[in-house]
């Protein structure tokens, strides 16, 4: 399974990668939702994992260009906030179709575990 990372937060995205390469996944890693997409272009990932808040293409475009033009990825949003709060983006991006949402700072083994059911579950689907 390919997973992409999309995080202006080098030092996020590492841990992310170095936890999800340790339990099978094939990573991919972008600092903006623009980049994310040209890897997508190139890679065909199986879910994303999208930052909200990011100089650039920020994360709640990045999913509604996500949600249109790869309708297949599985979108996971994180956050850590903003002006307006965490809450606040995680519910719009949840409303934009993302399968889970989380706040920064996230629970890895519990990322871990949902990303599997969810291959589990796709697995089973055919």
């Amino acid at each position: 399974m390919k997973i992409l990372i999309i995080d202006d937060d080098e030092q996020i995205r590492e841990i992310l990668r170095m936890w999800l390469e340790k339990s099978g996944f094939n990573v991919f890693e972008a600092h903006d939702g623009k980049q994310g997409v040209q890897i997508h272009e190139q890679s065909s990932v199986d879910m994303l994992i999208c930052d909200l808040i990011m100089p650039g293409q920020e994360g709640i475009e990045t999913i509604t260009q996500f949600k249109t033009r790869f309708p297949d990825v599985c979108i996971v949003a994180i956050s850590g906030g903003g002006q307006i709060g965490p809450d606040s983006y995680l519910h719009m991006a949840s409303s934009l179709g993302a399968w889970k949402v989380y706040r920064k700072p996230l629970s890895i083994p519990l990322l871990i575990d949902d990303i599997k059911t969810w291959q589990q579950e796709k697995m089973a689907r055919g």
